[in-house]
């Protein structure tokens, strides 16, 4: 968990502000739920990893020395979604789109990208077994990315009964099929070896390892006729019912994506697990080549509202993890230049106390243009003001004393190009906007 000086929040807003923009495109209305929930409410919604990483409130008053916890902070911003359709029901659409950013806590190891408390920003289509549903949200995605500056990421899909079809056929138990979800999701992260060796640690027999990892693997590059990954895992499903709804699944949604501004950017794989056990169909997940991990991921979860309303609704939603964006972007120098790094356009510079009057009367006349002003409070040496306006990189420096005062002018000062001139009072805004605007 941490603090956020004035030039992170800066940084934050702005990519804040792209998502936001790009999600009311596509009809999203925002939504926002408390940082604390029943722990009823999160326990067993996330699998057996995810209930260990809760951050869980201890009862109070009288019944604090039992140790038990009632509430727990926010693991993510999809379950209380379901709470809140269950909920509030007869207030929404039926067709509800949302999107929601707000913080989340979990009990993790910090690493890079990697928080206890970080934000999400996600979108959820309610009401909808579309795949029209999934195109669209990998299209919002790809427009957020695109417009933050990102080129090279790419949007893997799966599909959890593709999963599931996969491992039964490969000869995987039923009671197994959780424990190798979670090593399967770890492929790109610990190789083929690693998944194979977590694969037997977790007592899956060595024919049905082979069988999955002949599944996931991609194709050998040096096959001069590979077939492609769709088809075959397509093929190693013949037979199952469940695992070709799941392959048309897929395929329908990849058609529907080539028509968005996400085409290309989409990517069928196999290996992609995501741990989360709420997911019930398609599931997706941002990557760029230089993070070991993902910018966002998201799915299908049609059972998760039942848990709450007792008749399941259609429900998938997507989710980018802010701060891991935060960090390539400023890894990799991408915020523009001209982002505001300076708390204000302008800084009244005042000669005695006596002038404190006529700086805040100036000063509501400048901010009525739509600048941005700080008033110097203190009558120091003029040289020492302008110092501390130079130190904030504030462009304009206004400069206010008796003469001016009384003549009802201000002498503007421009830091950058070390020039000054006088306006009347009335005319100094305009001429620091255009100022503004010349310096670019």
């Amino acid at each position: 968990m941490r603090d956020f000086l004035p030039e992170d929040v800066r940084r934050r807003e702005y990519v804040i502000g792209i998502i936001t923009r790009v999600y009311e495109r596509y009809g999203f209305e925002p939504l926002e739920t408390p940082a604390v929930e029943n722990i009823e409410t999160l326990l067993g919604k996330y699998g057996e990893e995810g209930n260990q990483l809760i951050f869980k409130i201890l009862k109070r008053g009288e019944h604090e020395a039992s140790g038990q916890a009632d509430l727990a902070l926010r693991y993510d911003l999809t379950v209380p979604l379901a709470r809140v359709v269950a909920q509030h029901q007869s207030k929404l659409p039926r067709l509800f789109k949302r999107y929601q950013i707000q913080p989340v806590w979990r009990a993790d190891r910090p690493a890079r990208g990697r928080f206890r408390e970080f934000y999400q920003c996600d979108v959820d289509s309610l009401g909808s077994s579309s795949p029209m549903v999934e195109a669209e949200l990998c299209a919002a995605m790809s427009d957020a990315l695109t417009e933050l500056g990102f080129d090279d990421f790419v949007i893997r899909i799966n599909h959890r009964e593709l999963l599931t079809s996969i491992l039964s056929v490969a000869g995987v138990g039923a009671y197994q099929h959780g424990d190798a979800l979670v090593a399967l999701d770890k492929l790109d992260k610990i190789g083929p070896a690693g998944v194979d060796g977590e694969l037997a640690n977790r007592g899956i027999e060595e024919q049905a390892r082979n069988a999955l990892l002949q599944v996931f693997l991609p194709p050998d590059p040096g096959d001069a006729t590979p077939v492609g990954v769709l088809p075959r895992v397509a093929a190693f499903v013949t037979g199952d019912e469940a695992g070709q709804r799941a392959v048309a699944s897929v395929q329908a949604i990849m058609e529907l994506v080539a028509q968005t501004s996400a085409a290309g950017k989409v990517r069928f794989d196999p290996s992609l697990a995501r741990g989360l056990s709420y997911y019930t169909g398609a599931i997706m997940e941002i990557n760029v080549a230089d993070l070991a991990g993902s910018l966002g991921g998201g799915g299908r979860y049609d059972n998760l509202i039942g848990m709450f309303l007792g008749q399941n609704i259609p429900a998938c939603g997507f989710s980018l993890g802010l701060e891991r964006i935060l960090v390539v972007m400023t890894e990799r120098n991408m915020f523009p230049p001209a982002l505001a790094t300076t708390p204000a356009d302008v800084m009244i510079a005042t000669f005695d106390a006596s002038g404190a009057g006529a700086a805040m009367r100036l000063a509501a006349m400048l901010r009525a243009t739509g600048l941005r002003v700080l008033v110097y409070p203190d009558p120091e040496k003029i040289g020492k003001q302008i110092k501390y306006a130079d130190s904030r990189r504030i462009p304009f420096v206004a400069l206010l004393g008796d003469d001016e005062i009384k003549a009802g002018t201000v002498t503007v000062k421009n830091l950058a190009a070390q020039t000054q001139a006088t306006y009347d009072q009335s005319a100094a805004g305009a001429a620091i906007r255009q100022g503004l605007t010349q310096r670019g």
